[in-house]
């Protein structure tokens, strides 16, 4: 490997994790909001959550086949194409559209979202080394991790100041992303004959696609803890309802950089049992908590096990997929990621009325725990169709 390549926080990781920042900034200067204007524009309240998952749902079911399209059109036009779309649908939001019609734009938002984040995956796993690869992939995902902790707090005061002022955010934190997007490499020539390979048949990585069950079964806790956390914690009488995501939140900012190299060392492979058996423990003790300190440290644990998943599991799949399809091989995982995160949400209401939060944390808890056996399946199975 070229020694360019050796050094991790290079100008090209730089220039893509800035990209990542700017259009996941964009996106959580938005997405906290829209429920906000959409009840300014008279939506029911049960509409409020239409949004997020429209743009959830659509992202999720359109990223496996999205993932492939810097594959094959280049990352760097995908990249421009998709932030320069973006900005132009806040420009779009910015008028004064009736409430269903600002729900469905949602739709092409979140397949032009999972474009962008396959194809800026892609380019990352592209410039880190390849020895570093799980710690370089998740310094990546500490991009989307700052974006969630600034924007939010910049859009409401935005939208404070007007509708319009949180679009003109919008569109100047994708208009910055796409200016990094024109600086990275030239893609090869474009190859009209390559556009076969944008059938569904063959864009969409199959075989990632059923070894990312394991991310679906482990998503599916996060999405039905990240949304019943809160409401367990005031069933219980804690107080700080909000310290499972403080907790969550320090533990990836703390362990993610050291545990990266220790996938790195250790090899993904070896990493991931224990990764699946920590997020299943921390659901598993999530019901068993009265106290704040005992929801945090759960949280923490939740948190240890997260920090580690994506990017060990990413650097499993890379090793055994080949370089020109890393995008539909991040289109897959980030599919079955979405979709646990969408189900769990949907799920864990309708489980907590019946059977309380116990049964809730509990059942997720087993999903999670088998995703480890189906780990195993996968990846035996993978080698035997590779032999």
């Amino acid at each position: 490997m070229p020694a360019a390549r050796s050094y991790l926080l290079s100008a090209p990781f730089l220039r893509v994790f800035l990209l990542s920042f700017g259009a996941g900034a964009a996106g959580f200067l938005l997405f906290p909001t829209a429920p906000l204007r959409l009840r300014e524009l008279g939506a029911p309240l049960g509409a409020a959550g239409a949004f997020l998952a429209s743009l959830t749902f659509a992202s999720a079911l359109s990223a496996a086949w999205t993932g492939a399209l810097g594959d094959v059109l280049g990352r760097r036009r995908v990249l421009t194409l998709a932030t320069g779309t973006l900005a132009g649908l806040g420009l779009l939001y910015a008028l004064p559209l009736p409430w269903p019609l600002l729900v469905l734009l949602a739709l092409p938002h979140g397949a032009v979202w999972s474009a962008l984040l396959t194809a800026a995956s892609a380019e990352a796993a592209h410039v880190v080394p390849l020895a570093r690869r799980a710690e370089g992939l998740g310094y990546h995902g500490l991009a989307m991790t700052g974006a969630i902790a600034v924007a939010p707090p910049i859009g409401f005061v935005l939208l404070a100041a007007g509708w319009p002022w949180l679009c003109g955010g919008l569109v100047a934190a994708n208009l910055a992303a796409l200016a990094l997007a024109r600086r990275l490499p030239a893609d090869p020539p474009f190859d009209r004959a390559g556009l076969a390979q944008l059938s569904p048949r063959r864009a969409v990585e199959w075989p990632v696609l059923r070894l990312s069950g394991v991310l679906f079964l482990c998503s599916f806790g996060y999405g039905g803890a990240t949304s019943f956390v809160a409401l367990y914690a005031e069933a219980r009488g804690i107080a700080s309802k909000g310290i499972f995501f403080s907790a969550f939140a320090l533990a990836v900012v703390i362990l993610r950089p050291w545990l990266g190299p220790l996938v790195d060392r250790i090899g993904a492979r070896r990493a991931l049992p224990p990764t699946i058996l920590a997020i299943a423990l921390a659901l598993a003790l999530i019901p068993f908590q009265t106290g704040a300190a005992g929801l945090a440290a759960a949280a923490f644990l939740f948190g240890a096990g997260f920090s580690t998943l994506y990017p060990a599991f990413a650097t499993l799949v890379l090793g055994r997929v080949a370089d020109h399809r890393r995008g539909a091989a991040f289109g897959a995982m980030l599919a079955s990621f979405d979709v646990g995160i969408g189900l769990g949400s949907l799920l864990f209401g309708p489980v907590v009325a019946r059977f309380g939060y116990g049964a809730a944390f509990l059942g997720a808890a087993a999903l999670a725990a088998a995703a480890w056996p189906l780990l195993r399946l996968g990846v035996s199975a993978w080698e035997e169709r590779a032999a």
